[in-house]
């Protein structure tokens, strides 16, 4: 419904699993979503959210805070 209304949503939406469910697989194509997870579980779509947070998490610390080569100080490879 949300696209329906406001076709840019999908752009800011994060689709965190596929269910096992036909129904779930056939809105995803739909919506021409990509789940970041697919792990074939029925046990509700908040649950495919409480797994796939963690790596959601992780994602964005590294983006953030993961040194470069440079600030971290490391050499680069001289010619010997």
């Amino acid at each position: 419904m949300a696209q329906a209304i406001q076709p840019e949503i999908a752009r800011y939406a994060v689709f965190t699993h596929q269910s096992q469910e036909q129904g779930h697989r056939k809105l995803l194509e739909f919506l021409g979503a990509k789940p970041l997870l697919q792990l074939d579980m029925r046990l509700g779509e908040g649950t495919g959210c409480a797994v796939a947070y963690p790596v959601l998490q992780s994602a964005v610390a590294i983006l953030n805070q993961m040194a470069s080569f440079e600030s971290a100080g490391v050499s680069q490879k001289s010619e010997a």
